[in-house]
Order: structure tokens, then sequence, then C-alpha cells
């Protein structure tokens, strides 16, 4: 068995209120009806919303085209035409569906060849097992330099090795999760997402001050800062909170054995090693060179690589070159039946994920039509605008990052709401004084900390999907009051940490001071 934490040793009726919180939050949310119908029935107060607020007028100023945006309403000849049209189109422009699924194929295979069950005892019997949950965090955290490989990848590895390991897989699946998504901005790394939001950043900054400039490196030292604070505020949670809550297993998943690799198996990794490298080197060798195969022409950043672009395919490959070199050479596969049979099985298991990502899908179709998540937006923001706080940074960023997490909510998409709500809250700051470098990095805390405990974010379905592997009743209140320690944690040491930074006037990257 892993080395346990100790539990808390103090104020144990303060912890057992919180523990009886936790169930009463998992409760009434299970008490909700399945995922899927909900998200049916969301469909439907928004269509009547919709109706409502058109029928009110009303309507907001886009900060960005400065064209009035009105309410648009579904209970119309229009609306209904649009609604029966594109159900389809809904359906595939759902943004985890395709990526998730040809991810899955690829790591479905690694997985069916035996590759990641090998990995998995390998790594376990090699590391102390008190490290496993800061170095699970520590990894989901980091694996936001490649978008959204974390989802479909860490967390149900994680799951598997807490298994394996003799501990619940959903305490696993939980400090993944948390990492991935609730730690979504802290990075070591420049990912994409810096890039996309210093565009928006900047673009929203020149509104005011024509020639301002606004880099990827933005909030480089907050969010290098911020993956340590992270990774050891969500191990002290999964092993103090989380852990103690789920206790022991009793689920009927089968757990694999940690038994010493055998002569086949080694053999198989070696092989799997070796593509590796292989691929990476192909990939290296098209990154760069200035004329290599995977730069792109037009604009020569990472990440705007034919790499980063196409990071779904890649994650397929490194899913299904490693599993088919380990599959032959330890023997696990021998034809191509085997090897197709291995994607039909993780196929199957993504059943559950497609039904609710088609009803998701259109909930999240008709909430764009309907102009309700841009008039929300603007509103809240004019009103932060108009508290009158001016020469109260630690206040004006806190009132950020709190809109930031309520937005959070209903719009989970963070270059979405980045977009409209940068156009009012850059060149506010701006003129009050303040960089957009520091009203960035406040969104950016904001619009973490709540991603876990959404349904509305677009990942949560397929999170709910691995979760249901080993508890099959674990609906939408499970999952919230699994993540609600680390969403409440992370707010509080990220805020401090917000705070503390400003108290220092500490730069929040490389030429990125707090004030204009």
């Amino acid at each position: 068995m892993p080395d346990a934490a100790p539990s808390l040793p103090a104020t144990p009726n303060r912890e057992s209120l919180f523990q009886r919180l936790l169930s009463g939050v998992e409760r009434a949310g299970n008490a909700l009806p399945h995922p899927a119908t909900l998200f049916v029935l969301l469909s439907f107060l928004v269509i009547l919303a919709s109706a409502a607020a058109a029928g009110l007028g009303l309507e907001v100023r886009h900060p960005a085209t400065g064209q009035p945006v009105a309410a648009v309403n579904l209970v119309s000849v229009e609306g209904v035409q649009r609604i029966l049209t594109e159900v389809v189109r809904n359906f595939l422009a759902y943004p985890p569906l395709g990526i998730s699924l040809a991810c899955l194929m690829g790591i479905g295979l690694a997985e069916h060849s035996g590759l990641l069950g090998a990995a998995l005892r390998w790594v376990v019997l090699s590391a102390p097992r008190r490290w496993v949950t800061p170095m699970v965090v520590f990894a989901s955290v980091m694996s936001n330099a490649g978008s959204e490989v974390g989802y479909v990848l860490l967390i149900p590895l994680a799951a598997a090795l807490y298994h394996a390991l003799g501990r619940h897989p959903l305490l696993g699946l939980a400090a993944s999760f948390a990492g991935v998504s609730g730690g979504y901005s802290a990075n070591l790394l420049i990912g994409s997402v810096d890039v996309l939001l210093a565009g928006l950043t900047q673009a929203a900054a020149q509104i005011v001050e024509p020639n301002r400039q606004v880099h990827a490196t933005a909030n480089f030292y907050f969010m290098f800062v911020s993956t340590f604070v992270i990774t050891a505020a969500g191990t002290w949670v999964t092993e103090r909170v989380v852990a103690p809550r789920l206790g022991d297993y009793g689920g009927t998943s089968v757990r694999s054995e940690l038994t010493p690799l055998s002569d086949q198996e080694r053999r198989g990794l070696l092989a799997a090693a070796a593509s590796l490298v292989l691929l990476t080197v192909v990939v290296l060798v098209g990154l760069l060179p200035d004329d290599g195969f995977l730069v792109n022409r037009a604009a020569r950043t990472f990440a705007q690589s034919a790499f980063m672009s196409g990071l779904a395919t890649f994650i397929f490959l490194f899913g299904l070159v490693p599993g088919l070199a380990y599959g032959f050479a330890a023997g696990t596969l021998r034809n191509d039946h085997d090897v197709v049979d291995g994607m039909v099985a993780t196929m199957k298991s993504m059943a559950s994920f497609i039904v609710l990502a088609f009803f998701a899908s259109q909930f999240i179709a008709y909430f764009t039509w309907t102009n309700l998540g841009i008039i929300t937006a603007v509103s809240g923001a004019q009103f932060i605008e108009h508290l009158g706080i001016r020469d109260r940074p630690m206040v004006l960023m806190v009132a950020v990052v709190i809109f930031a997490a309520l937005v959070n909510l209903a719009i989970s998409s963070a270059s979405a709401k980045w977009a409209l709500l940068a156009p009012v809250f850059i060149p506010m700051f701006l003129l009050l004084g303040y960089s957009p470098e520091l009203v960035q990095g406040a969104f950016r805390v904001g619009d973490s900390v709540t991603n876990i405990i959404t349904p509305l974010m677009s990942y949560f379905p397929l999170i709910l999907t691995f979760a249901q592997k080993y508890a099959p009743s674990a609906g939408v209140g499970t999952m919230i009051a699994l993540m609600l320690p680390y969403s409440l944690a992370f707010a509080v040491v990220w805020v401090v940490q917000l705070l503390a930074w400003i108290a220092l006037d500490l730069p929040m990257g490389p030429d990125a001071p707090l004030r204009n």
C-alpha cells in the first residue's frame, strides 16, 4: 500500500461539517436528472429565456465592434427553423467530440496492447510512492502547454495509476483533473493559450494605445510561480481532504497487479521507447529548420505551426505508433485484426460520452445564438466598471478574479470570455493606470479556478465518463463534490499570491510591470 498522508490533527468538528457539506452537494447534484437530460432541460430554459430577453428588449454594445448586440428570440419561425436544421452541424462542431475520439483511438490501442499498463507498473515500481500525488498534479499542470492533451490522456492515466497502487481511482482522476483544468493557466512553459490571450489583450489595449504591444510572456513570471503553488495546494487537498472522504475503493473495476515486468514486457517497452524517440525526431525535424515541413510559412511561430494546429493527430500518432511497437514486440498484437479490435474496444467505452456530447452541443449552440452569453458578460463588466474604486488595485483585481470565475460557470472557453471582456477591462484599467498584463493575469486566475466545478465546461462530460468506469453511479453531483475542495483551495492560494504580487510590486512577466 502507498504511504498514506496523516489525517488532519485539528478541528475534527469543522472537518466533519465540511465533509457533510460535500455530501450534501453530492446528494443535491446527483438528485438532478441524468446529465444528458440536464442539457435538454437547459436547452429549453435558454430558448424560453431568449424569448423573455428579446421581449424586454435587452441589448448591449459589443465592446470590440461598438455594434449593438440584442437578445435573439428562438421562439420564432426563424429560431425554430434554425434549431431544426442545425442539429447535426451543432453535434459535429462540438469541440471535444472529434478531438477526444481521435486521440482516444490511438491511446486506446496503447492501452489494449498493454503498453500503458506496463508503463504504469514501471513508474510505480521505480518511483517513491509518496511522490506520486505531487508528480501527477505537476504533470497535469504542465500538460496545459499542449492544449487539451491532459484531458484526454493524463486524467484517465492517473485514475488507472492510483487503481494499480491500490488507492481509489477517483482520487487519481481528481488530482489530475484539478491540475489540468483548475490549474489551467499555470505552467513553466509558454503555451498556445499564452499566445492566444496575449493577442486578444494587445488588440484591446490598442483601443486606447494604438502602438501598445503585449507579448506571450506577459504573465510568465506569475504563472511560473503559480505552477508550484497549485502543485502544493493540489497535493494537500488530494491527501488531506479528498482521500479521507473517498476511503478505500470498493468497486468492481479490475485492478492491474503490480507484478515485476516480464522479459516480453521489457522488450515491448524498449520498442515503444524507440518509436517515441523516432516520432519526436520527426517532429523536431519538421519544426526546428526554417523550411521544416511543420512550419507555418505565413506565421513562423510555434503556436501557429502545423504541429499545434494538428495536435490531435499527433496525440493519436503518439498513442498508435508506440502501442503498435509495444504490441508486436511483446506479442500482445499479432495482426491487423487485433489492432482494430483495440480501437473498437475504446470506442465502445465512449458511447455514453457521445450521447452526452449530442445534447451538450445543442445547448451550447443555443446559448451562443441567443447572445445571452455576450449580454451577461458585458453587463457584468459594466457593473464592475461603475463601482468607483479607482485607486484600490487589490480590490479591483479581486473583483476581476471573482467576475471571471462566475462568468466561467456559464462560458467555459477562456478565449471566448476574454474576447468579450478584454475590450471592456483592458481599456478601462489602462485609463486607470493599470497594465494590461496585470488585468490579464487576474482574469486567468478567475478563469481557471471554477473550470472543475461547472458541468458546462466542454470536457466535463468526458471526465464524468472516465469516472463512471470506476463508479457507474457517479453523476454531476459526485464530480462537483469531488472537485469543490480543489476549486476553493486554488481560489484562496491564487488570490493570496496575486495580492502578494501587487503588494510587492512584482512584474507579471518580462517587461510587464503592474502599472502602466
